[in-house]
């Protein structure tokens, strides 16, 4: 009996000594604006450091932002990026002392081919909430979907068309002078026939944003693979699509 009161007294003393703080975590893609509802959001996890114990995880919501405060207005210290649209992870924890944990983001969560995860450590005190930004994590990279050839076609004529719709990691569009400009970015098909490369095709943007293409004519029939990359020089940025068909001539 005394060891069930003595159990229940210190239960009911963690609980009343915990103290609840917030914590907000963003995605941020790198070049662009945040990860958010718009392209299925970031998988954001929250564990201790110590034990691996899962504290807290979700998937970030809200809007990419505002554009011209994160890409076209001059950046200050202390100044904001965000406004109370800007997608986001918020939990609140209740703890009874300092916690070391870390916080691990997938992002985007809904483009497995393409998503990175990144991550960060940092201390929980209790009451002092990490809101505002939160903690933002830089995500690199662009979206690349492979449109055609699709996987495991059977092409039947020579000339097909080689396209991907590429976009940044949080959605933002490629258009030719635009803002993410198109025209600025290297995109080429790496043509594979059982393995050999046979050559490397550049793609662009033509009529449709998002989609570059070009028109390539197989001499030979056999099992192909194209290997679809994006690189911008200016930022690091990479992203890749892989597909594999068939052609019969």
């Amino acid at each position: 009996m005394r060891s069930l009161l003595l159990l229940t007294f210190v239960l009911f003393n963690t609980w009343v000594n915990a103290t609840p703080t917030k914590l907000v975590v963003r995605a941020k893609a790198k070049d662009a604006k945040f990860i958010g509802s718009s392209i299925g959001g970031a998988l954001v996890v929250v564990r201790k450091s110590a034990t691996g114990e899962l504290l807290a995880e979700g998937m970030t919501e809200g809007s990419t932002g505002n554009t011209s405060l994160i890409m076209k207005d001059p950046q200050e210290r202390y100044k904001s990026i965000v406004d109370d649209n800007t997608a986001k992870f918020e939990v609140v924890l209740d703890i009874t002392e300092p916690v070391f944990v870390n916080i691990e983001v997938t992002a985007p969560f809904n483009q497995p081919q393409s998503s990175i995860v990144a991550s960060t450590q940092l201390w929980l005190i209790p009451g002092k909430d990490i809101d505002g930004e939160g903690v933002v994590l830089e995500i690199p990279g662009f979206i690349v979907n492979v449109l055609t050839p699709q996987t495991h076609e059977s092409l039947s004529g020579k000339k097909t068309t080689i396209s991907a719709n590429i976009v940044m990691m949080c959605g933002c569009p490629l258009t030719n002078g635009g803002l993410w400009d198109a025209e600025k970015i290297e995109v080429r098909a790496m043509i594979k026939e059982e393995g050999k490369v046979l050559t490397e095709l550049p793609l662009h943007v033509k009529e449709k944003a998002n989609t570059f293409e070009e028109e390539f004519s197989f001499s030979d029939s056999g099992n192909y693979e194209i290997v679809i990359y994006a690189y911008d020089q200016r930022t690091g940025n990479t992203g890749v699509g892989k597909v594999n068909f068939k052609v019969n001539n």
